[in-house]
Protein backbone atom coordinates (compact mmCIF):
# COMPACT_ATOMS: atom_id res chain seq x y z
CA UNK A 1 0.00 0.00 0.00
CA UNK A 2 1.33 3.35 -1.29
CA UNK A 3 0.95 5.72 1.76
CA UNK A 4 1.53 9.84 1.26
CA UNK A 5 2.05 11.83 4.41
CA UNK A 6 1.37 15.68 3.40
CA UNK A 7 3.68 17.12 7.07
CA UNK A 8 5.65 20.38 7.54
CA UNK A 9 7.80 19.08 10.39
CA UNK A 10 9.92 16.27 10.35
CA UNK A 11 9.76 15.18 13.29
CA UNK A 12 5.85 14.67 13.34
CA UNK A 13 6.31 13.24 9.77
CA UNK A 14 9.07 10.49 11.07
CA UNK A 15 5.64 9.87 13.80
CA UNK A 16 3.85 9.22 11.57
CA UNK A 17 5.83 7.12 9.30
CA UNK A 18 6.72 4.60 12.19
CA UNK A 19 3.39 4.37 12.85
CA UNK A 20 2.33 3.47 9.37
CA UNK A 21 5.28 0.48 8.97
CA UNK A 22 4.49 -0.96 11.95
CA UNK A 23 0.74 -1.54 11.30
CA UNK A 24 2.19 -2.59 7.83
CA UNK A 25 5.56 -3.29 7.02
CA UNK A 26 5.14 -3.45 3.17
CA UNK A 27 3.66 0.09 3.11
CA UNK A 28 5.46 2.14 0.95
CA UNK A 29 5.33 5.73 3.18
CA UNK A 30 6.74 8.81 1.27
CA UNK A 31 6.28 12.86 2.24
CA UNK A 32 7.05 16.12 2.59
CA UNK A 33 5.52 19.86 3.21
CA UNK A 34 2.54 21.21 1.88
CA UNK A 35 0.26 23.77 1.23
CA UNK A 36 -3.57 23.70 0.30
CA UNK A 37 -3.23 24.72 -3.19
CA UNK A 38 -0.65 22.19 -4.05
CA UNK A 39 -3.33 19.14 -3.19
CA UNK A 40 -4.97 18.91 -6.79
CA UNK A 41 -1.22 17.97 -8.18
CA UNK A 42 -2.37 14.46 -6.66
CA UNK A 43 -5.39 14.24 -8.76
CA UNK A 44 -3.50 13.67 -12.45
CA UNK A 45 -0.50 11.78 -11.27
CA UNK A 46 -0.25 8.15 -9.94
CA UNK A 47 -1.48 8.63 -6.54
CA UNK A 48 -0.86 7.00 -3.37
CA UNK A 49 -3.43 4.24 -1.76
CA UNK A 50 -4.07 6.81 1.48
CA UNK A 51 -3.57 10.23 1.58
CA UNK A 52 -2.58 11.58 4.99
CA UNK A 53 -2.88 15.14 5.52
CA UNK A 54 -0.99 16.60 9.17
CA UNK A 55 -2.50 19.36 10.97
CA UNK A 56 -5.56 19.69 8.79
CA UNK A 57 -7.85 22.36 8.95
CA UNK A 58 -11.13 23.77 7.42
CA UNK A 59 -9.12 25.64 4.15
CA UNK A 60 -8.04 22.06 2.71
CA UNK A 61 -11.65 20.94 3.08
CA UNK A 62 -13.28 22.00 -0.44
CA UNK A 63 -10.05 21.63 -2.30
CA UNK A 64 -10.54 17.73 -0.90
CA UNK A 65 -13.50 17.14 -1.90
CA UNK A 66 -12.74 17.99 -5.53
CA UNK A 67 -9.60 15.83 -5.23
CA UNK A 68 -11.64 13.01 -3.80
CA UNK A 69 -14.59 13.19 -6.16
CA UNK A 70 -11.96 12.64 -9.01
CA UNK A 71 -10.22 10.32 -7.32
CA UNK A 72 -12.45 8.20 -5.47
CA UNK A 73 -9.94 5.51 -5.20
CA UNK A 74 -7.67 7.18 -2.61
CA UNK A 75 -8.46 7.22 0.81
CA UNK A 76 -8.02 10.56 2.83
CA UNK A 77 -7.14 10.89 6.70
CA UNK A 78 -6.96 13.82 8.31
CA UNK A 79 -4.75 14.56 11.51
CA UNK A 80 -6.42 17.94 13.41
CA UNK A 81 -7.30 19.63 16.04
CA UNK A 82 -10.54 20.68 15.01
CA UNK A 83 -13.05 18.69 16.50
CA UNK A 84 -16.30 21.22 15.74
CA UNK A 85 -19.26 19.56 14.49
CA UNK A 86 -19.03 21.77 11.84
CA UNK A 87 -15.33 20.79 10.94
CA UNK A 88 -16.45 16.94 10.98
CA UNK A 89 -19.70 17.35 9.24
CA UNK A 90 -17.74 19.36 6.13
CA UNK A 91 -15.05 16.35 6.18
CA UNK A 92 -18.08 13.66 6.05
CA UNK A 93 -19.36 15.01 3.70
CA UNK A 94 -16.30 15.86 1.41
CA UNK A 95 -16.11 11.90 1.83
CA UNK A 96 -12.64 12.03 4.02
CA UNK A 97 -12.16 8.84 5.58
CA UNK A 98 -11.30 9.75 8.85
CA UNK A 99 -10.75 12.39 11.40
CA UNK A 100 -7.58 11.84 13.64
CA UNK A 101 -6.69 13.23 16.75
CA UNK A 102 -3.40 15.76 16.48
CA UNK A 103 -1.95 14.19 20.20
CA UNK A 104 -0.97 9.88 20.82
CA UNK A 105 -1.08 9.88 17.32
CA UNK A 106 0.01 6.44 16.93
CA UNK A 107 -2.73 4.09 18.11
CA UNK A 108 -5.90 5.76 16.06
CA UNK A 109 -3.46 6.05 13.27
CA UNK A 110 -2.20 2.06 12.81
CA UNK A 111 -6.15 1.65 13.95
CA UNK A 112 -7.68 3.67 10.73
CA UNK A 113 -4.90 1.82 8.38
CA UNK A 114 -6.09 -1.55 9.68
CA UNK A 115 -9.63 -0.72 8.93
CA UNK A 116 -8.63 0.63 5.25
CA UNK A 117 -6.32 -2.40 4.45
CA UNK A 118 -9.55 -4.31 5.24
CA UNK A 119 -11.45 -2.55 3.24
CA UNK A 120 -9.15 -2.84 0.19
CA UNK A 121 -8.25 -6.44 0.77
CA UNK A 122 -11.90 -7.21 0.55
CA UNK A 123 -12.89 -5.09 -2.88
CA UNK A 124 -9.14 -5.49 -4.33
CA UNK A 125 -8.35 -9.04 -2.74
CA UNK A 126 -10.43 -11.27 -5.05
CA UNK A 127 -8.99 -9.39 -7.93
CA UNK A 128 -8.50 -12.31 -10.72
CA UNK A 129 -10.91 -14.34 -9.43
CA UNK A 130 -13.98 -13.67 -12.53
CA UNK A 131 -12.76 -13.60 -15.38
CA UNK A 132 -13.84 -10.23 -17.76
CA UNK A 133 -15.36 -11.16 -21.48
CA UNK A 134 -15.35 -7.45 -23.27
CA UNK A 135 -17.54 -7.21 -26.86
CA UNK A 136 -16.82 -5.04 -29.29
CA UNK A 137 -18.56 -4.79 -32.24
CA UNK A 138 -16.30 -4.17 -35.32
CA UNK A 139 -18.84 -2.39 -37.34
CA UNK A 140 -21.92 -0.59 -36.43
CA UNK A 141 -25.19 -3.19 -36.58
CA UNK A 142 -23.10 -6.47 -35.78
CA UNK A 143 -25.20 -7.66 -33.20
CA UNK A 144 -22.19 -7.30 -30.43
CA UNK A 145 -24.48 -6.49 -27.63
CA UNK A 146 -27.00 -9.31 -28.12
CA UNK A 147 -24.28 -12.08 -28.09
CA UNK A 148 -23.41 -10.26 -24.96
CA UNK A 149 -26.13 -10.16 -23.48
CA UNK A 150 -27.11 -13.95 -24.68
CA UNK A 151 -23.82 -14.81 -23.26
CA UNK A 152 -23.78 -13.75 -20.37
CA UNK A 153 -26.97 -15.54 -19.38
CA UNK A 154 -26.13 -18.62 -21.21
CA UNK A 155 -23.17 -18.73 -18.63
CA UNK A 156 -25.44 -18.20 -15.56
CA UNK A 157 -28.16 -20.29 -17.03
CA UNK A 158 -26.26 -23.16 -18.39
CA UNK A 159 -23.24 -23.34 -16.36
CA UNK A 160 -24.24 -22.11 -13.65
CA UNK A 161 -21.88 -18.98 -12.94
CA UNK A 162 -22.35 -16.12 -11.08
CA UNK A 163 -23.07 -13.19 -13.89
CA UNK A 164 -22.15 -9.82 -14.05
CA UNK A 165 -23.05 -7.78 -17.51
CA UNK A 166 -22.05 -4.35 -17.62
CA UNK A 167 -23.19 -1.82 -20.46
CA UNK A 168 -20.53 0.77 -21.06
CA UNK A 169 -22.17 1.77 -24.56
CA UNK A 170 -22.75 5.25 -22.39
CA UNK A 171 -24.59 7.15 -24.82
CA UNK A 172 -27.13 4.35 -26.84
CA UNK A 173 -26.19 1.43 -24.82
CA UNK A 174 -29.77 -0.97 -23.96
CA UNK A 175 -28.14 -4.70 -23.04
CA UNK A 176 -30.58 -4.58 -20.25
CA UNK A 177 -33.81 -4.84 -22.85
CA UNK A 178 -32.18 -7.72 -24.63
CA UNK A 179 -32.61 -10.24 -21.29
CA UNK A 180 -35.76 -8.54 -19.54
CA UNK A 181 -38.51 -5.81 -19.86
CA UNK A 182 -37.76 -4.86 -16.11
CA UNK A 183 -36.83 -1.12 -15.65
CA UNK A 184 -33.48 -1.54 -13.95
CA UNK A 185 -32.71 0.37 -10.50
CA UNK A 186 -30.41 2.42 -11.23
CA UNK A 187 -27.24 2.95 -14.40
CA UNK A 188 -23.21 3.54 -14.51
CA UNK A 189 -23.57 6.83 -14.74
CA UNK A 190 -25.60 6.80 -11.48
CA UNK A 191 -23.28 4.56 -9.65
CA UNK A 192 -20.17 7.18 -11.20
CA UNK A 193 -21.93 9.60 -9.46
CA UNK A 194 -21.73 8.08 -5.87
CA UNK A 195 -18.24 6.30 -6.46
CA UNK A 196 -17.53 7.49 -2.70
CA UNK A 197 -20.48 4.97 -1.65
CA UNK A 198 -18.92 1.36 -3.78
CA UNK A 199 -18.60 -1.12 -2.38
CA UNK A 200 -20.60 -4.85 -3.10
CA UNK A 201 -23.79 -3.66 -1.82
CA UNK A 202 -24.34 -0.60 -3.19
CA UNK A 203 -23.60 -2.11 -6.29
CA UNK A 204 -25.72 -4.70 -6.01
CA UNK A 205 -28.77 -2.05 -5.51
CA UNK A 206 -27.60 -0.58 -8.47
CA UNK A 207 -28.29 -3.65 -10.58
CA UNK A 208 -31.39 -5.41 -11.93
CA UNK A 209 -31.34 -9.35 -11.14
CA UNK A 210 -32.71 -10.95 -14.07
CA UNK A 211 -32.42 -14.49 -12.54
CA UNK A 212 -30.28 -15.67 -9.72
CA UNK A 213 -26.80 -15.55 -10.13
CA UNK A 214 -27.61 -12.93 -13.10
CA UNK A 215 -27.43 -9.01 -12.52
CA UNK A 216 -27.40 -6.21 -15.11
CA UNK A 217 -25.73 -2.71 -14.18
CA UNK A 218 -27.50 -0.69 -17.29
CA UNK A 219 -26.13 2.49 -19.42
CA UNK A 220 -27.73 5.65 -18.53
CA UNK A 221 -30.91 6.90 -19.52
CA UNK A 222 -30.16 9.69 -20.95
CA UNK A 223 -26.91 9.98 -22.87
CA UNK A 224 -25.82 13.58 -21.41
CA UNK A 225 -24.86 11.90 -18.41
CA UNK A 226 -21.75 9.95 -20.30
CA UNK A 227 -19.40 12.39 -19.32
CA UNK A 228 -20.28 11.83 -15.55
CA UNK A 229 -18.55 8.32 -15.85
CA UNK A 230 -14.89 8.31 -15.43
CA UNK A 231 -11.83 6.57 -16.89
CA UNK A 232 -11.05 5.47 -12.59
CA UNK A 233 -15.01 4.91 -12.30
CA UNK A 234 -14.83 2.02 -15.02
CA UNK A 235 -11.98 0.60 -13.53
CA UNK A 236 -13.09 1.08 -9.81
CA UNK A 237 -16.26 -1.04 -11.04
CA UNK A 238 -15.12 -3.81 -12.88
CA UNK A 239 -12.78 -4.41 -10.36
CA UNK A 240 -15.35 -4.88 -7.56
CA UNK A 241 -17.68 -6.65 -9.88
CA UNK A 242 -14.83 -9.56 -10.53
CA UNK A 243 -14.39 -10.07 -7.03
CA UNK A 244 -17.84 -10.80 -7.03
CA UNK A 245 -18.75 -12.94 -10.02
CA UNK A 246 -17.32 -15.79 -11.59
CA UNK A 247 -17.76 -13.78 -14.62
CA UNK A 248 -18.02 -10.09 -15.89
CA UNK A 249 -19.41 -9.66 -18.97
CA UNK A 250 -18.50 -5.68 -20.29
CA UNK A 251 -20.85 -4.59 -23.95
CA UNK A 252 -17.99 -1.75 -25.24
CA UNK A 253 -18.65 0.89 -27.41
CA UNK A 254 -16.74 0.28 -30.77
CA UNK A 255 -15.23 3.96 -30.00
CA UNK A 256 -12.01 3.46 -28.38
CA UNK A 257 -12.45 6.12 -26.09
CA UNK A 258 -10.65 6.12 -21.81
CA UNK A 259 -13.63 4.61 -20.86
CA UNK A 260 -13.57 1.77 -23.81
CA UNK A 261 -9.79 1.36 -23.41
CA UNK A 262 -10.10 1.31 -19.60
CA UNK A 263 -12.70 -2.11 -19.93
CA UNK A 264 -10.31 -3.66 -22.48
CA UNK A 265 -7.50 -3.02 -20.22
CA UNK A 266 -9.18 -5.20 -17.85
CA UNK A 267 -10.80 -7.88 -20.31
CA UNK A 268 -9.02 -11.06 -20.09
CA UNK A 269 -10.92 -12.34 -23.48
CA UNK A 270 -12.12 -9.76 -26.37
CA UNK A 271 -14.79 -11.04 -28.35
CA UNK A 272 -14.66 -8.82 -31.84
CA UNK A 273 -18.00 -9.38 -33.52
CA UNK A 274 -17.88 -9.42 -37.42
CA UNK A 275 -19.90 -10.07 -40.57
CA UNK A 276 -19.20 -11.39 -43.83
CA UNK A 277 -19.26 -8.45 -45.69
CA UNK A 278 -16.51 -5.85 -46.92
CA UNK A 279 -17.17 -3.58 -44.93
CA UNK A 280 -17.30 -5.42 -41.64
CA UNK A 281 -13.68 -7.50 -42.86
CA UNK A 282 -12.36 -4.11 -43.81
CA UNK A 283 -13.02 -2.54 -40.15
CA UNK A 284 -12.08 -5.81 -38.17
CA UNK A 285 -8.84 -5.64 -39.42
CA UNK A 286 -8.32 -2.53 -38.38
CA UNK A 287 -9.14 -3.25 -35.29
CA UNK A 288 -7.69 -5.98 -34.66
CA UNK A 289 -4.29 -3.79 -36.09
CA UNK A 290 -5.01 -1.27 -33.58
CA UNK A 291 -5.22 -4.39 -30.90
CA UNK A 292 -1.70 -5.58 -32.14
CA UNK A 293 0.09 -2.48 -31.84
CA UNK A 294 -0.99 -2.07 -28.47
CA UNK A 295 0.43 -5.53 -27.21
CA UNK A 296 -3.10 -7.50 -27.00
CA UNK A 297 -2.04 -10.80 -27.06
CA UNK A 298 -3.22 -13.35 -29.78
CA UNK A 299 -4.93 -15.49 -27.30
CA UNK A 300 -6.83 -12.84 -25.70
CA UNK A 301 -8.86 -11.92 -29.23
CA UNK A 302 -11.97 -14.43 -30.20
CA UNK A 303 -13.25 -13.29 -33.54
CA UNK A 304 -17.25 -13.95 -33.49
CA UNK A 305 -18.59 -14.61 -36.90
CA UNK A 306 -22.09 -13.43 -36.34
CA UNK A 307 -25.01 -14.18 -39.12
CA UNK A 308 -22.96 -16.78 -40.64
CA UNK A 309 -24.09 -18.23 -43.43
CA UNK A 310 -22.33 -20.76 -45.95
CA UNK A 311 -21.54 -20.16 -49.33
CA UNK A 312 -21.36 -16.59 -49.31
CA UNK A 313 -18.60 -14.61 -51.29
CA UNK A 314 -16.93 -14.03 -48.42
CA UNK A 315 -15.31 -17.32 -46.46
CA UNK A 316 -14.49 -18.18 -42.85
CA UNK A 317 -10.93 -18.76 -44.81
CA UNK A 318 -11.00 -15.22 -46.40
CA UNK A 319 -11.79 -13.13 -42.96
CA UNK A 320 -9.12 -15.69 -41.38
CA UNK A 321 -6.41 -14.64 -43.94
CA UNK A 322 -6.96 -10.94 -43.66
CA UNK A 323 -7.47 -10.67 -40.21
CA UNK A 324 -4.96 -12.93 -38.64
CA UNK A 325 -6.71 -14.42 -36.38
CA UNK A 326 -8.53 -18.32 -36.13
CA UNK A 327 -12.33 -17.83 -36.13
CA UNK A 328 -13.40 -18.82 -32.27
CA UNK A 329 -17.58 -19.34 -33.21
CA UNK A 330 -19.63 -18.43 -35.44
CA UNK A 331 -23.59 -17.78 -34.98
CA UNK A 332 -26.13 -18.54 -37.55
CA UNK A 333 -28.51 -15.99 -39.13
CA UNK A 334 -31.63 -16.48 -37.03
CA UNK A 335 -32.99 -13.20 -37.59
CA UNK A 336 -36.94 -13.78 -36.76
CA UNK A 337 -35.84 -15.57 -33.44
CA UNK A 338 -33.31 -13.00 -32.22
CA UNK A 339 -35.72 -10.19 -33.15
CA UNK A 340 -38.60 -11.68 -31.44
CA UNK A 341 -36.10 -12.07 -28.38
CA UNK A 342 -35.45 -8.91 -28.47
CA UNK A 343 -38.66 -7.52 -28.60
CA UNK A 344 -40.13 -9.34 -25.59
CA UNK A 345 -37.23 -8.76 -23.25
CA UNK A 346 -36.54 -12.65 -23.42
CA UNK A 347 -32.67 -14.17 -23.89
CA UNK A 348 -33.39 -16.30 -26.82
CA UNK A 349 -31.70 -19.52 -25.13
CA UNK A 350 -34.92 -19.08 -22.45
CA UNK A 351 -37.46 -18.14 -25.26
CA UNK A 352 -36.41 -20.35 -28.62
CA UNK A 353 -34.08 -23.09 -27.20
CA UNK A 354 -34.32 -25.28 -29.87
CA UNK A 355 -33.78 -22.68 -32.43
CA UNK A 356 -30.04 -22.69 -33.87
CA UNK A 357 -28.69 -19.49 -32.87
CA UNK A 358 -29.34 -20.88 -28.66
CA UNK A 359 -27.40 -24.06 -29.68
CA UNK A 360 -24.29 -22.42 -30.83
CA UNK A 361 -24.92 -19.60 -28.09
CA UNK A 362 -24.70 -22.23 -25.64
CA UNK A 363 -21.64 -24.05 -27.14
CA UNK A 364 -19.89 -20.74 -26.82
CA UNK A 365 -20.38 -20.42 -23.15
CA UNK A 366 -18.97 -24.05 -22.88
CA UNK A 367 -16.36 -22.84 -24.75
CA UNK A 368 -15.70 -19.77 -22.90
CA UNK A 369 -15.03 -21.51 -19.46
CA UNK A 370 -12.14 -23.56 -20.00
CA UNK A 371 -10.72 -20.75 -22.58
CA UNK A 372 -11.17 -17.75 -19.78
CA UNK A 373 -9.18 -20.89 -17.05
CA UNK A 374 -6.65 -20.82 -19.67
CA UNK A 375 -5.97 -17.33 -19.91
CA UNK A 376 -3.82 -15.12 -17.64
CA UNK A 377 -4.54 -11.61 -17.56
CA UNK A 378 -2.38 -9.43 -19.82
CA UNK A 379 -2.45 -5.57 -19.76
CA UNK A 380 -0.91 -2.29 -18.73
CA UNK A 381 -0.70 -0.42 -22.28
CA UNK A 382 -4.04 1.48 -21.38
CA UNK A 383 -1.31 3.59 -19.14
CA UNK A 384 1.07 4.24 -22.15
CA UNK A 385 -1.59 5.49 -24.15
CA UNK A 386 -2.81 8.02 -21.33
CA UNK A 387 0.12 8.71 -19.85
Amino acid sequence: MKIKVLCNDSQRFAEIKRAAVEKDPEAEVSGGGWRVEELPAFIDGGGPDVLIIDQATADCLDTLEILIQRRPDIDVLLISTETSVDFLMRAMRANVREVLPMTAISVPLQEAIGRIRQKRNHLLGMRGDGKVLAFISCKGGSGATFIAANVAYALAAERKQRVALIDLNLQFGDAAMFVSDQIPPSNVAEVAREIHRLDASFLSSAMLEVESGFHVLASPDDPSSSPDVKREHVEAIIRLARSKYDFVVVDVARTLDAITLQALDMADLIFPVVQLTLPFVRDSKRLISVFRSLDYHQDQIHLVVNRYQKGGEISLTDIERTVGLKVFMTLPNSYQAAATSVNLGIPIIKGRRTDPLSKELIDMAHAIVPAAEEEATRGGWLSRVFS
